[in-house]
Order: C-alpha cells, then sequence, then structure tokens
C-alpha cells in the first residue's frame, strides 16, 4: 500500500472516530446513574434516622439518669433518718 493510501486511511479513521465520538448519547442518564442516585437518597434518610434515633437515646439515657439520682437521693435520705433516730 502506497503512503497516500495509508495516509488517507488513516484520516479516515480518525475523522470516523471523532464522528462516532460526537454522536455519543448525552441528553439523560442512564439506569445506572439513576440507580446511583436513589441509593444516594435511601443513605441520606438512613443517616438522617439514625441521628433521629440518636437524639431519642440521649435524651432517655438523660431522663433516666435524672431519675435514678432522684431515686438515690431519696433512698439516701431515708437510710439518714432511720439511722439518726437510733
Amino acid at each position: 500500500m502506497s503512503f497516500y493510501k495509508k495516509s488517507c486511511l488513516i484520516i479516515t479513521a480518525i475523522l470516523l472516530g471523532f464522528s462516532l465520538s460526537a454522536c455519543e448519547k448525552k441528553a439523560g442518564e442512564g439506569p445506572a446513574e439513576r440507580a446511583g442516585k436513589e441509593v444516594d437518597k435511601a443513605m441520606e434518610k438512613a443517616g438522617q434516622a439514625m441521628d433521629k434515633a440518636a437524639d431519642a437515646v440521649k435524651e432517655a439515657t438523660k431522663d433516666a439518669t435524672n431519675k435514678v439520682e432522684e431515686v438515690a437521693k431519696d433512698a439516701a435520705g431515708k437510710v439518714t433518718a432511720a439511722t439518726k433516730d437510733k
């Protein structure tokens, strides 16, 4: 094959490659992209739910601690009063 024919063939192949890449579908997103976005949304919701649950546990722990302290103080007062009288 002559140099001219080889050059024409290479140029034609390059132009064909450029034209095919220019025709690539770019509008919209594919199913993998949509699925990825749905997974991201689900993970965000799960994270928010976990934060809410953590806050609820923290509040319940604080309430339980306060109640235990009250009962302990009451019991200590009763023990002190009972031992004072004797």
